[in-house]
């Protein structure tokens, strides 16, 4: 199967890993065929099976991690991290609170688009990447929402709306800002008028909302904050 093709050339650059390199765009149109995909990877690599994992370089696991979490949990997926964490070099900058990996690239700058993939099958469970596509959450886009965030200094670790109220959490990028008060905008707030934002230790404090929108003030500290109607 061909990588790709360079019509410039003219010239067929055939390798197994064509088949394996579209896994992740395939999952959601045709699932059989990704899944064949990752499974002849997996095996190749002895991530599937009783043998350990064949990584010679960090570079060689990073479609490995980013696919196997949308087709396998559990076991193999503990297998596989057990076997990248130390070659994927983590990092974690107590300045910026940013988790990076630098792959044995020997670089001053964490690459982005690597990260992105590996953190990707990190986070993902399996069916989780298709269904955002085959069974997209469209509500989404008319539900309330927050903006005016102070990232990067602060980040939203929780922010959903459960149907009548809106649940948030911030966090501080590091421990000199823990604890900080952070003010944001939230909107689409489904009527006007007075509400209350509740924290975790029971102190409430009134909302004005007029629009569908008001301004709030969080502590950064992850704890979780409920904005409802009164």
């Amino acid at each position: 199967m061909d990588l790709y093709y360079d019509p410039v050339v003219d010239e067929h650059l055939k390798s197994p890993v064509g088949l394996i390199a579209p896994t992740w765009y395939l999952a959601p149109q045709r699932r059989e065929v990704a899944e064949t995909a990752w499974t002849f990877g997996a095996t190749a690599l002895g991530l599937l099976g009783d043998g350990d994992v064949q990584l010679a370089r960090a570079q060689d696991g990073i479609m490995l991690a980013w696919f196997t979490g949308e087709f396998a949990d559990g076991a193999v997926k503990r297998k596989l991290w057990d076997a990248c964490d130390a070659l994927f070099e983590p990092r974690f900058d107590q300045d910026s609170g940013e988790f990076t990996f630098n792959f044995g690239f020997n670089e001053p700058h964490p690459r982005g688009q690597c990260n992105a993939r590996v953190m990707a099958g990190w986070v993902c469970s399996p069916g989780a990447w298709a269904s955002i596509f085959t069974n997209p959450n469209l509500t989404k886009h008319t539900e309330p929402c927050v903006e005016d965030v102070d990232f990067p200094r602060i980040a939203m670790s929780e922010a959903h709306w459960d149907g009548n109220a809106l649940v948030l959490a911030a966090s501080a990028c590091n421990d000199s800002t823990n604890g900080a008060r952070t003010t944001m905008r939230v909107r689409r707030l489904p009527v006007d008028g007075e509400w209350q934002l509740t924290g975790s230790d029971g102190t409430s404090t009134s909302c004005h909302v007029a629009g569908g929108e008001t301004a709030i003030e969080l502590i950064a500290d992850s704890s979780t904050f409920t904005l409802e109607v009164t």
